[in-house]
């Protein structure tokens, strides 16, 4: 009985079979690199707003403190937009004419809140706890990089699942004193006299042996702010 398939045909098989494959591979770590992207993540790209809000002329020009208009982020789970009553403490005595400004003038004499358009919006099936990164030593800047330089606000990071679970799974290269949690120019000690200088500064123990890199300040600080490492990676912390 003559053969119905031909030598050749193995090698059709083989090379669709592999071909197949690869697409597969490729479209996976395509689609990874997209939902990655800004393009997808939407990181750098600033809103629409009602108000063109500076964070470089109030944050980095005038050295005004991010708790003097996010006054709950160590307090609450969400830091917030100030309301327009924190606006016109200044607002009320300088630029009191200006036409970008009538959008607070009108939210303070109306008391009617601004309608802000979301930077950082986070899906709803995720828990996140302000307050408890920041009392935990994470950084404003860690989340939140640059935007003391953001002429327009837009978010710095992804905030994807990924992202998170970098610093949850390891902490101690991220967290810092939390007298300098605010500090958006902290920079690790580099020599042995700045880490016990940063030490002595925010009376941080550390048991004879000091710290001489961002891993060994970080374990320290881990240790002794309490912070269950091995917890963090668990489902149910960030979906309640």
């Amino acid at each position: 009985m003559a053969q119905v398939f031909k030598r050749y045909h193995n090698t059709v098989a083989r090379a669709t079979i592999g071909g197949g494959l690869l697409a597969l591979v490729a479209l996976i770590l395509g689609g990874s690199s997209i939902t990655r992207s800004p393009w997808w993540t939407r990181a750098g790209e600033p809103p629409d707003q009602p108000v063109p809000f500076s964070h470089k002329h109030h944050a980095e020009e005038l050295g005004i403190d991010c708790r003097y208009c996010h006054w709950s982020a160590t307090q609450a789970a969400h830091a917030g937009v100030p309301p327009a009553e924190v606006c016109m403490t200044c607002h009320s005595q300088i630029w009191t004419n200006s036409p970008l400004l009538q959008p607070v003038r009108d939210s303070y004499q109306q008391d009617k809140p601004i309608v802000w358009n979301k930077v950082n919006d986070l899906p709803e099936f995720v828990y996140f706890d302000h307050s408890i990164h920041v009392n935990k030593g994470i950084g404003c800047n860690e989340c939140h990089a640059g935007i003391e330089k953001m002429q327009l606000t837009a978010k710095s990071q992804p905030f994807a699942m990924w992202w998170c679970l970098n610093c949850h799974r390891n902490p101690e290269k991220y967290i810092r004193p939390k007298g300098e949690v605010f500090n958006m120019y902290y920079q690790v000690p580099r020599t042995e006299a700045e880490m016990r200088a940063l030490l002595e500064k925010h009376g941080i123990q550390w048991n004879g042996k000091l710290p001489r890199n961002q891993k060994e300040l970080g374990a320290l600080l881990v240790k002794q702010y309490n912070i269950h490492k091995e917890q963090l990676s668990d489902c149910s912390i960030c979906h309640r």
